[in-house]
């Protein structure tokens, strides 16, 4: 299926019925200016399922194990952005 073109000044006045129309049909739009192609819109694809996808590489216990280096409240990075 060709893509249709609409010029910028179309788009602009008609873009949330465009843009209903590319959900809908799937069919792509290209947004012209003075006759050269500026953008196009294409639908948006399905984010894919990423269950099951994850990798751990340290259990529960060893990411929430205390480390072997004392904490210093005092250190200026430890206190979050600097004032000024």
């Amino acid at each position: 299926m060709a893509a249709r073109e609409v010029n910028a000044s179309t788009f602009k006045a008609k873009c949330l019925g465009l843009l209903d129309e590319v959900a809908e049909t799937g069919r792509e739009i290209t947004v012209t200016k003075r006759g050269k192609p500026v953008a196009r819109v294409l639908p948006a694809e399905e984010a894919p399922d990423l269950r099951g996808t994850i990798t751990f590489n340290v259990s529960d216990d060893e990411l929430v194990e205390a480390l072997d280096e004392a904490w210093d409240v005092d250190r200026p990075w430890s206190r979050g952005p600097a004032r000024g």
